[in-house]
């Protein structure tokens, strides 16, 4: 069951939103138009699984191009539910604009809630019987911001869930929607990948995600940071399932203007946390610059896999060959992002779908290199012959060394879990950075974890 929650700007879906879903999902702030797409989260009613799309305020013709996407796009949300939840301001009270609105709704001819939000006192609700001039029945006056209401609108809400739930939503070819309902857990199906779309504003990221999907899911505007929350967008193709974490832009803290944007990169910082593998996307016309170093940085001090994706590669121009333009493209990404080495860089234009296809084949081969195991005996032979050929250095007085070796499970929650070896030395705090990067690229040696870091743990053990 799919359930659309849309209205005007700031009548307070998203904390209605955010009350239902029981977490803070969408960005609540007393700004208009806060919460730019829909967002997903998915809920359950006495066992019975939905999904909740709230949607960007809605507003009149006559606006900005960001606004018209905005209607568009919550046009899209409503059409595809299956109830909607149409939410007024009983403090403002009736709008032209919730006329305009419940035209829209009434035309679609779906199960519909009027909801009556800010009724935070009971002696106000009579506010709510001013908004039966719009035509619709099953009105409840509700407080997202206190709770009121919300048994009243969860028993409704289950009272309009649709007899037959699990219908499967098809696109073309090989690719599919994840069902309606409960995900299953059947036999021999992966744990879908979690990929954080990152980069700063304006680098393409919701129209890469649109390439890949070949579906305009996202807002896409030449506005920056026109993505302003995390959406998450299951996905599924050729058997491998896939979960996109769709980010706002990561701006720089000082040159922040509202709180807002405060609370979007702490929740993009977040994103990456929750990733599997992150997609950092960067403009290839304009170059590298300090922000995508900074994001960069924060994927690697995260420990998370990635991909560097030079996006808006039609726009790239250049003296000679296209293949050399490409290969110093590349040489300077790694050049500039020399930290997290481990990232494959590829070349793409979301616009033209160039080289689009690449991104899911790079993510794949890390997947598998994610599953490689190296076994003890060839490990612990390389690295001897490395502490041999180049010994660590004295740390006051002492020097490191290494007893055994052996390479554990990693994080098995994860769908991608970077390698992860223990070292079983004499003193954990003698293995200097620089050592254990050296150690690092003698396993790479044996196999190169395209797309991983690989975590060194140093543990102490007598020599005994």
């Amino acid at each position: 069951m799919d359930i659309a929650i849309v209205g005007r700007p700031n009548v307070g879906k998203s904390a209605l939103f955010n009350r239902i879903a029981g977490r803070r999902i969408a960005i609540v702030h007393g700004q208009p138009g806060i919460t730019r797409d829909r967002i997903l989260a998915k809920c359950e009613i006495h066992g019975q699984p939905f999904r909740l799309w709230d949607t960007g305020g809605i507003v009149g013709a006559g606006e900005t191009q960001l606004t018209a996407d905005v209607q568009a796009e919550a046009a899209r949300a409503m059409e595809e539910s299956d109830l909607i939840l149409f939410v007024v301001d009983g403090q403002d009270g009736l709008n032209p604009m919730d006329r305009e609105l419940a035209r829209m709704i009434r035309k679609l001819r779906k199960p519909v809630l009027l909801l009556v939000n800010k009724i935070d006192d009971p002696k106000h609700e009579a506010r709510a019987d001013e908004f039966s001039a719009l035509g619709l029945e099953n009105v409840l006056p509700i407080s997202a911001a206190h709770g009121r209401g919300m048994p009243e609108l969860l028993q409704q809400i289950d009272r309009f869930r649709p007899a037959s739930e699990g219908t499967e939503h098809r696109t073309p070819n090989t690719e599919r929607r994840i069902p309606n309902g409960q995900r299953s857990r059947e036999e021999g199906v992966e744990h879908p990948i979690a990929l954080a779309i990152i980069g700063r504003p304006n680098a393409g990221k919701s129209s890469l995600i649109n390439a890949l999907l070949r579906d305009q899911r996202t807002i896409v505007s030449k506005i920056p940071g026109t993505t302003r929350d995390a959406i998450d967008i299951e996905y599924e193709r050729d058997g491998k399932r896939y979960l996109f974490i769709d980010t706002g832009g990561i701006r720089q803290r000082s040159k922040h203007s509202s709180s807002v944007e405060v609370f979007s990169v702490m929740r993009a910082e977040k994103t990456i946390a929750r990733a599997d593998l992150c997609v950092l996307v960067v403009d290839a016309a304009e170059g590298i610059k300090a922000q995508d170093r900074r994001i960069a940085a924060l994927i690697q001090k995260a420990r998370k896999a990635c991909l560097i994706a030079l996006n808006k590669w039609d726009l790239v121009r250049g003296h000679g060959k296209q293949r050399e333009i490409m290969e110093n493209a590349i040489a300077n990404a790694h050049s500039e992002l020399f930290f997290i080495d481990y990232a494959p860089v590829l070349v793409t234009s979301a616009l033209t779908g160039q080289h689009a296809d690449r991104i899911f084949k790079m993510i794949e081969r890390v997947r598998r290199a994610a599953g490689r195991h190296i076994g003890t005996g060839k490990l612990n032979r390389a690295l001897r012959a490395a502490f041999a050929s180049n010994p660590p250095p004295m740390v006051k007085g002492k020097r490191l060394k290494l007893f055994y070796a052996a390479q554990s499970g990693g994080d098995e929650s994860r769908s991608v879990a970077p390698p992860e070896f223990v070292l079983f030395v004499n003193s954990p705090r003698l293995l200097t950075q620089p050592f254990a990067r050296f150690l690092e690229g003698k396993i790479r040696e044996i196999e190169p974890y395209p797309g991983l870091p690989v975590l060194l743990k140093a543990r102490a053990r007598s020599e005994s």
